[in-house]
């Protein structure tokens, strides 16, 4: 299931568009855009836009990738097909995740490269954080998993691709207002506490739950 899923995403547009628009968008705030984000008018050897930039960018692009996990099979009648399989429920769930999260990691790698930019412009060369920007990519990691758990729940609602979408966005956006953007800071900030990425990994444990007991439950009526 996940070298199906991952296959799919690169045999379409949509791996090459999310990726592509992110790191574009990632881009032009660092290094063109004027404004707080933009590294040469800061003055300062530091990539700080790029871990407060993507959480906003991730709450979009990160339902952009879950919302069709299940609607498409499920409204072309092959979940029906696929359920007959000798496969469990918690592993098409945990393929399909693993997949679309792949698919965001593939995508925040060339990020690094900001990394390396930043400490070759440095003076002394070099004369950049390393432990700080190791701790805040885990951090940018860990959110974006968290983000597409929850993408993945939401997906499982509704047949519509733009109901999934919405309503994980939105989903996104109120849980990290309320509880996720404290956690995220203090990771971005470099502080790598171990009751950070615990609390990470918990929601996203309870949110692939949920969507094993979303999924089978809609499916049975």
């Amino acid at each position: 299931m996940f070298r199906k899923e991952l296959a799919y995403y690169f045999s379409t547009p949509i791996a090459y568009i999310v990726i592509g628009l992110y790191l574009l968008a990632i881009s032009l705030f660092l290094w063109v855009i004027p404004g707080q984000w933009n590294i040469i008018d800061s003055g300062y050897a530091q990539v700080d836009g790029l871990f407060q930039l993507s959480p906003w960018l991730f709450m979009l692009l990160c339902p952009a990738l879950t919302m069709r996990l299940f609607s498409e099979e499920r409204q072309s009648g092959m979940w029906d097909l696929l359920r007959t399989k000798p496969v469990s429920l918690s592993r098409i769930v945990l393929g399909k995740y693993f997949a679309a999260w792949t698919l965001v990691l593939i995508g925040l790698l060339p990020c690094l490269v900001h990394y390396f930019v930043v400490a070759y412009m440095a003076e002394p060369m070099g004369n950049l954080d390393s432990g700080a920007f190791a701790g805040a990519f885990i951090g940018l990691v860990l959110l974006s998993g968290t983000f597409m758990s929850l993408g993945l729940l939401c997906a499982t609602f509704s047949k519509s691709q733009i109901v999934c979408f919405i309503t994980g966005a939105l989903s996104c956006f109120v849980l990290y207002w309320v509880i996720l953007q404290d956690h995220y800071s203090a990771l971005s900030r470099g502080v790598l506490d171990l009751r950070d990425v615990l609390f990470f990994a918990t929601i996203i444990i309870l949110a692939l739950l949920a969507a094993i007991y979303s999924i089978d439950h809609l499916t049975r009526k």
